[in-house]
């Protein structure tokens, strides 16, 4: 194709009007040849029907303002949209090298879209919602004999051997020719997109919910035959009951089988958790805000149900006795008031450059506050002592009660005709911290109710041993009077007192002791030389037959190495016994050195 380039430059013709001059040195400006090339870049047509692509012929100025003219229409909304080649309207505002079709590629095609579209062709195809893995093995008929190829163990053509799931057979199938395993299906590569990888119902056959419906009910049938036939058995009998209470007992019964699903007002009871849950409020709890009708009472707020201070406090209610005392009442009881004292504790010894906190490093934190709280009442106690010490009057400190200086207190308590307490504060019985009245072995009578001689026992049997079976009646019987409780490092008897002896005697024993020291001295020392060359004696066989041991155990390493791993057996490198004190000096005495410069001639 040639082309020609306009320059600035033109020429007037006869007509008056001007027309471009061709320069062959100046570049395209304006997109336009000359009308005598537009005749020649006319689509030809071959000997084979063959459209060569050329520019497209030039728009006269009247089909160029009514094209103008349409798009102003179609963007104001006056005219139809624009349809591509699917039928689909264009958007009147999008540009038009958007919409339509390059002239160099097919100046025939109409405006289109399909090019900003997604291909289909470049598109990655997934599988579909109803493709999944088949499960169990082909129906075909099974082999009877083995195949070329297949599994060597069971005969399946759809593994090899080290693939194949089956327990390992003594014989194979492939020497045997029996037992043949069924195939495999020929599973698909699935490919699924990103809903379809975390579809937790992906694979499921809903026909498996149908077996499990209809199992249930052949089961419902089969309870319909049993209680017709029970009641045609009670029908011949003469024993059938009114049938109206038949009824009614089966709608119990059904009742009965369905409770566990039914909500009941108030409450919800999840048969499975078996846990209640409140839902609603009961007819028998009062609301919080009804509890106390006085304006300048408790603030209730209405957003959160919540009513924080006591409703009745200016009622002269104790807190202890009314049904509701406010939620900030329940807030600071148990040990939430220890809490936030050691949460605030963590906070002043932070900011004052303690490393501590109440949820990374509470034990710390715990000492830390005991050992404070240790301190502080030590510093109070001997700041107490220092003013006394100073000013006085500790004598005031001492003085007794206010109760016993008046005889007179603000505890009311009220008692009845016979002196028990009615109202009022009980003094409390004091316990102690063992386990009270804890009988055993069948007595009934606790450890220590019975005394006799100096010695603690049993009331009911009068046994003097501890934790001994209780014998009742006839164990007072045959008490004798003389007790002597069995306890253990029961002192012996002592011997009755010698004869005093001589102080001949005396000197003679005292020399015959010494005379059987010097002996023993001496047996000892002579025993003790014997034995010590016998121990050494010992210690130089051990260490040979360690050496010897040595020598072998390095032979057999050096062979085992020398081995191919794959037969080497298992754990023959490994021993689990302590070595003796001669191996390992049998070890050490020939254990090679590198830097010994004789180390050469040693292993000639």
């Amino acid at each position: 194709m040639l082309i020609y380039t306009i320059s600035s430059r033109s020429f007037r013709t006869t007509s008056g009007l001007r027309k471009p001059k061709p320069c062959k040195h100046s570049s395209v400006r304006r997109g336009r040849v000359p009308d005598t090339m537009q005749q020649q870049q006319e689509p030809e047509t071959g000997q084979e029907g063959v459209v060569d692509l050329g520019e497209p012929k030039k728009m006269t100025r009247e089909d160029w303002r009514k094209k103008k003219e349409l798009e102003e229409q179609r963007k104001l909304g006056n005219a139809p949209a624009e349809v591509d080649e699917e039928g689909k309207d264009i958007n009147p505002h999008i540009p038009q090298y958007i919409a339509s079709v390059p002239w160099y590629i097919d100046p025939s095609k109409r405006p289109t879209l399909k090019h900003q579209r997604p291909q289909d062709e470049n598109q990655k195809q997934f599988s579909a919602i109803g493709e999944w893995y088949k499960r169990g093995v082909q129906e075909k008929s099974i082999s009877t004999k083995y195949r070329k190829g297949a599994c060597e163990n069971c005969g399946a053509m759809t593994h090899k051997k080290k693939d194949c799931l089956e327990r390992p057979r003594k014989v194979g199938a492939k020497f045997t020719g029996t037992g043949i395993a069924p195939d495999e299906h020929d599973q698909i590569t699935l490919d699924m997109d990103y809903d379809g990888k975390r579809d937790r119902w992906n694979g499921y056959d809903p026909d498996d919910h149908m077996r499990i419906v209809e199992e249930y009910s052949k089961v419902d049938l089969a309870k319909r035959t049993l209680k017709a036939q029970k009641l045609q058995e009670e029908l011949a009998s003469g024993k059938l009951v009114n049938q109206t209470e038949r009824e009614h007992d089966s709608e119990d019964e059904d009742e009965d089988k369905y409770a566990d699903d039914i909500d009941m007002p108030g409450q919800n009871f999840d048969s499975k958790r078996r846990i209640t849950v409140r839902n609603l409020r009961i007819r028998e709890d009062i609301a919080k805000y009804l509890r106390n009708m006085d304006p300048n009472s408790a603030y209730y707020d209405p957003k959160t149900r919540a009513m924080r201070e006591n409703p009745y406090a200016n009622t002269g209610k104790n807190p202890e006795e009314v049904g509701y005392a406010g939620d900030n009442f329940a807030r600071y009881t148990g040990d939430t008031i220890n809490m936030a004292s050691t949460q605030l504790f963590a906070w002043e010894a932070y900011d004052k450059g303690s490393e501590v906190h109440l949820q990374a490093d509470p034990t710390k934190l715990e000492l830390l506050h005991k050992s404070f709280k240790v301190k502080k009442e030590d510093f109070k106690q001997m700041q107490k002592e220092d003013i006394l010490e100073k000013y006085g009057g500790s004598e005031h400190l001492d003085a007794p009660p206010r109760e016993l200086l008046l005889a007179q207190t603000e505890e009311y308590v009220e008692y009845s005709r016979h002196g028990a307490v009615i109202k009022g504060q009980e003094k409390a019985i004091a316990r102690s911290k063992y386990e009270e009245d804890v009988l055993i072995n069948n007595h009934t009578c606790i450890w220590g109710s019975f005394w006799k001689d100096g010695n603690w026992g049993y009331k009911c049997c009068h046994s003097m041993v501890k934790q001994s079976y209780c014998t009742g009646e006839a164990g007072r019987k045959t008490t004798s009077t003389v007790c002597v409780p069995f306890e253990e490092g029961v002192e012996e008897i002592q011997e009755e007192e010698e004869q005093p002896k001589t102080l001949l005697e005396l000197h003679r024993e005292k020399m015959k002791e010494k005379k059987k020291k010097k002996k023993d001295k001496k047996n000892k020392k002579r025993d003790s030389d014997s034995s010590d060359e016998e121990d050494e004696a010992k210690k130089k066989e051990k260490l040979k037959k360690a050496l010897l041991a040595e020598e072998q155990r390095q032979k057999e390493v050096m062979e085992m190495m020398q081995l191919d791993e794959r037969k080497r057996p298992y754990n023959s490198l490994k021993e689990v016994r302590e070595p003796t004190e001669e191996e390992m000096e049998a070890f050490r005495m020939k254990r090679p050195r590198p830097d010994d410069p004789m180390a050469s001639f040693l292993s000639q």
